[in-house]
């Protein structure tokens, strides 16, 4: 080795460079340790509804430890994800003092279950949180994991009986993945089970098609109408106005 000029310098070279490296690591750490580069500030960038600043300040307290470099955003970010109306947050450091913080809050769509405790926004994720305004959501009641597919088909089921002027008031999935529907007038309709020949969807246009007769003033009115019939409806009148009818196309 000694008698190669070329390897002792590539040598010397390496070791220069991994001296130089460990001074530039140690510089970090230790700078990271002064009491320079104070934190002065934590601002939110965008006005938020639901999310209260308090709750924000406490989900922070105990982890603004350090200074500018050194304070964890990843734990930041994970303590405001926590909060229930929080959908996603962004934590970022802004030279030379300040951390930023964007928060993404939940779009609640529907309410969820016996509707007390969980709502679904509009992706049709289930959170746990109570609205802290009076807005109206229609009630969405399934199997776990269905939230999702029952905002979808909520949508889709709106759009059919928008000309009736009578809205979705509750969605229900049974277990058996059969459909109910309960409109804001209180009738039930009745769609089932999905199948290739005769699709939930394909029934419920069935319904707003025949639903001029049903409604007639001259007639009982209905307190739930069930389509599972192939190729008509059944009737069940309320209570004390007859018995159950028929109906075919």
């Amino acid at each position: 080795m000694w008698h190669k000029p070329q390897l002792m310098t590539a040598v010397s070279d390496l070791l220069f460079v991994a001296a130089a490296a460990a001074l530039l690591v140690a510089a970090a750490v230790w700078g990271t340790r002064l009491p320079l580069f104070p934190l002065r500030e934590v601002v939110v960038t965008h006005e938020l509804q639901e999310v209260k600043r308090s709750e924000v300040e406490r989900s922070l307290s105990g982890l603004l430890r350090g200074n500018f470099f050194s304070v964890n955003l990843e734990a930041l970010r994970l303590s405001l994800e926590r909060l229930p109306w929080v959908r996603r947050a962004e934590v970022r450091r802004q030279w030379p003092a300040r951390i930023e913080v964007s928060i993404e809050e939940h779009q609640p769509a529907a309410r969820w279950g016996d509707g007390s405790a969980q709502l679904v926004n509009s992706f049709g994720e289930v959170f746990p949180a109570s609205l802290s305004r009076d807005v109206h959501l229609p009630l969405l009641t399934g199997p776990a994991g269905s939230s999702a597919e029952m905002l979808r088909r909520y949508v889709e089921f709106s759009q059919t009986l928008a000309p009736l002027g009578r809205p979705l008031e509750h969605l229900v999935l049974s277990p058996r993945l059969a459909w109910q529907l309960k409109l804001e007038d209180g009738m039930l309709i009745e769609l089932g089970r999905e199948q290739p020949k005769a699709p939930v969807g394909v029934r419920l246009a069935r319904f707003v098609e025949y639903y001029p007769t049903l409604s007639d003033p001259r007639r009982a009115r209905p307190a739930a109408v069930d389509m599972r019939y192939p190729n008509g409806f059944a009737l069940r009148l309320a209570a004390g106005a007859g018995h159950e009818a028929r109906g075919k196309q």
